[in-house]
């Protein structure tokens, strides 16, 4: 019963386990931020047409604006109003007052922003597409001497097991 006093049993540690179990089943994310305009940022500076064609954009990724807050905003219009730099009718306002500022790219297709007070046509504007990420990539299963899946089995089946198992284990303890 002394291993009991130290919390070996606890429900902390039956929820720490049911924790690390849950992790270990969920897929990797691979979502990126960008700071728009690399190291010049969201300014006239930087040529972001040419920035953004360096760089494919999948959904989950995030955009970070750095820039002047006293003299540009972060506006997302649809492909008329960048076009034609109107500030007016913006979909959404990034601009939190601070000079950085983050939008999530979670929607595949077209995405528009310029900046408010004239920047837009100083080339404060920047256009880019969003797809999905492509699937992961497929691996022939590697084989023990004994036949049986190594690599899949034990990350996505044993681990989750032993974790089950322990948390009834501390369960059974708990009624015993």
């Amino acid at each position: 019963m002394e291993w009991r006093r130290r919390g070996i049993g606890s429900p902390a540690a039956a929820a720490l386990a049911v924790a690390c179990a849950v992790l270990a089943m969920i897929p990797e994310v691979s979502s990126v931020r960008y700071t728009v305009g690399g190291s010049s940022g969201w300014s006239s500076k930087a040529n972001l047409t040419v920035w953004a064609q360096s760089i494919h954009f999948y959904n989950g990724d995030w955009l970070y604006f750095v820039y002047d807050r006293n003299q540009l905003s972060v506006l997302q219009v649809n492909q008329t109003n960048y076009e034609s730099c109107n500030s007016n009718s913006f979909l959404h306002n990034y601009t939190t007052g601070a000079g950085r500022d983050v939008a999530p790219l979670n929607v595949t297709g077209p995405y528009y922003f310029i900046s408010g007070n004239g920047a837009c046509f100083s080339g404060v504007k920047l256009a880019l597409n969003v797809s999905n990420p492509p699937p992961p990539p497929s691996g022939s299963p590697v084989k023990s001497d004994s036949g049986f899946l190594t690599y899949t089995v034990r990350g996505q089946i044993v681990i989750p097991a032993v974790f089950a198992i322990a948390a009834v284990w501390d369960s059974f303890l708990r009624v015993w």
